[in-house]
């Protein structure tokens, strides 16, 4: 059985997921909010940075679809969307470490 080849479309969303996955502090922040949901001000000092960095990062990460935000009040509430989501860092992390075994291989 043949597999469907993807749309243009469905490679320009996988596009814009690995575009959100592209920064550090994206990636950071991220990996906070696997462990479990989080407030922003939580976020904003787990990640040292200003309330006006994280909402451009949340603002990235929520046109992905990975993050979820939820304001109650003043506060903002923040989550992971999808599991498939913790599954993709892990999956990250793990390739990030055999590339640097392999770059280290004589």
């Amino acid at each position: 059985m043949k597999k469907k080849l993807l749309s243009t479309g469905d490679y320009e969303r996988q596009a814009l997921v690995f575009k959100a996955l592209s920064n550090p502090t994206r990636i950071h922040l991220i990996e906070l909010l696997c462990k479990r949901e989080r407030w922003a001000s939580e976020l904003q000092e787990g990640l040292g940075i200003s309330k006006a960095n994280l909402s451009q990062h949340l603002s990235v990460l929520r046109a992905a679809g990975v993050v979820a935000t939820q304001r109650e009040g003043k506060q903002l509430y923040c989550g992971i969307t999808l599991p498939e989501v913790k599954v993709a860092t892990t999956t990250l992390r793990n390739m990030t470490k055999a590339v640097s075994r392999a770059s280290r291989r004589p």
